[in-house]
């Protein structure tokens, strides 16, 4: 998160409130503060980086697009493992990343077939899990 100051003075002939409008428009703003300050308004801007965003009052990267980040091939593969993993969590009663997350997903998706020693080798996805949804995920 950033924070940015702005001041516009009661005589202002127009530029420091273009000058803030514009700032407004080219940014992902959060909160702006405003105080009167005796001879004009004061602004204090909080504002997101470039490629975050803020979940839960933290801020984080943005999603990954794995469409745009996988080849054509591999994503096929990574869309029928999220459909799988969909359907898994749905019978298991859990939230899809529990099953497993979209960056394992993406790991899953790269080799042509998907076999328990690929499973094992993505990182977070351990034997309990294997275990727990292994069969499941690669049929």
């Amino acid at each position: 998160m950033q924070i940015s100051t702005f001041f516009v003075p009661l005589a202002d002939d127009g530029r420091a409130q273009d000058d803030l409008n514009s700032f407004l428009r080219g940014r992902r703003v959060l909160k702006v503060g405003e105080a009167f300050a005796g001879n004009g308004w004061a602004f204090c801007v909080e504002w997101l980086e470039e490629g975050a965003y803020v979940r839960d009052g933290r801020q984080s990267q943005r999603r990954v697009d794995y469409r745009e980040v996988l080849e054509p091939a591999v994503f096929e593969r990574f869309a029928k493992l999220r459909e799988r993993r969909k359907a898994i969590a749905a019978e298991d009663g859990v939230p899809p990343y529990m099953v497993m997350t979209d960056a394992q997903m993406a790991e899953a998706a790269k080799p042509e077939r998907l076999t328990a020693e690929v499973l094992k080798a993505i990182e977070g996805f351990g034997e309990a899990r294997l275990k727990k949804y292994g069969e499941r995920i690669m049929a």
